[in-house]
């Protein structure tokens, strides 16, 4: 098991729960990140697989929130087994849920009270715990934001999440002064032009403009290779980018 920020650790850590773009490949699980910081847990997009994993390094009593950006399934739908969970086992109610428009009434257990959804539109600002999180529109198909989180405390860090978007979208609507941007890159560079998604080239590229200091690719699609992806995001970027793995922990 791989260590992780818990109760009392002053870091602030994303853990990678889930990383397969669009589905989960082999022994793999779609989008599902964990935040922690020395206050507050967050549960990021719940793709399908990701619950699993999330229980390898984090009690689902310990989820202060949930945050969703879309509505495709490998974004969310294992948050219907978190609210079984919740229901018959841990007996929670009101675990605050933040989403998109349109995304609670595709969930099965949408009216259950074991969560508070929250509907999340373009510009919103909102507190969770010792987290401000932020919103902008991205470039997808079905309404999509992507957020960034600022950490409070002596030494405060940011981190962005692209969710799923297409190149006319720019990580630098989420301002300036990221620390970590977790950014998809589904593909190499002959699949660009696949509608509401980025290459490595393109999210590299992305990132240099905005002058993130970190970038960490995410959503690779399971029959790309991982080597030339990352060789094709580091060209681009200018620096070295490193890729999301189940288990791997970064500090933000």
């Amino acid at each position: 098991m791989t260590a992780t920020a818990g109760a009392g650790d002053a870091r602030a850590t994303l853990t990678i729960l889930g990383c397969d773009g669009s589905y989960p490949g082999p022994g793999g699980a779609a989008s599902g990140y964990l935040l922690r910081t020395p206050g507050t847990t967050i549960w990021l997009d719940a793709g399908s697989g990701s619950f699993a994993n999330l229980q390898r390094w984090c009690d689902p009593a310990a989820i202060d929130a949930v945050v969703l950006s879309h509505e495709h399934p490998d974004h969310w739908s294992d948050l219907e087994s978190f609210t079984v969970v919740c229901h018959y086992w841990l007996h929670r109610h009101g675990v605050p849920v933040y989403a998109p428009p349109g995304l609670q009434e595709r969930s099965y257990f949408g009216d259950d009270d074991a969560l508070a959804w929250h509907t999340v539109e373009p510009s919103a600002r909102l507190r969770i715990g010792d987290v401000t999180a932020s919103f902008v529109a991205t470039d997808h198909g079905p309404p999509t934001v992507a957020v960034r989180f600022d950490r409070d405390g002596p030494e405060p860090g940011s981190l962005a999440f692209s969710a799923d978007t297409g190149p006319d979208w720019s990580v630098e609507e989420l301002g300036p002064g990221i620390d970590l941007f977790l950014c998809e890159a589904s593909f190499t560079k002959e699949f660009e032009g696949t509608p509401g998604h980025l290459s490595a080239r393109q999210a590299g590229r992305m990132a240099k403009d905005a002058g993130v200091r970190r970038l960490l690719a995410t959503h690779r699609w399971p029959t790309v290779a991982a080597e030339p992806l990352g060789d094709e995001a580091t060209e681009a970027f200018g620096a070295e980018v490193d890729q999301a793995v189940i288990g791997k922990v970064v500090e933000w």
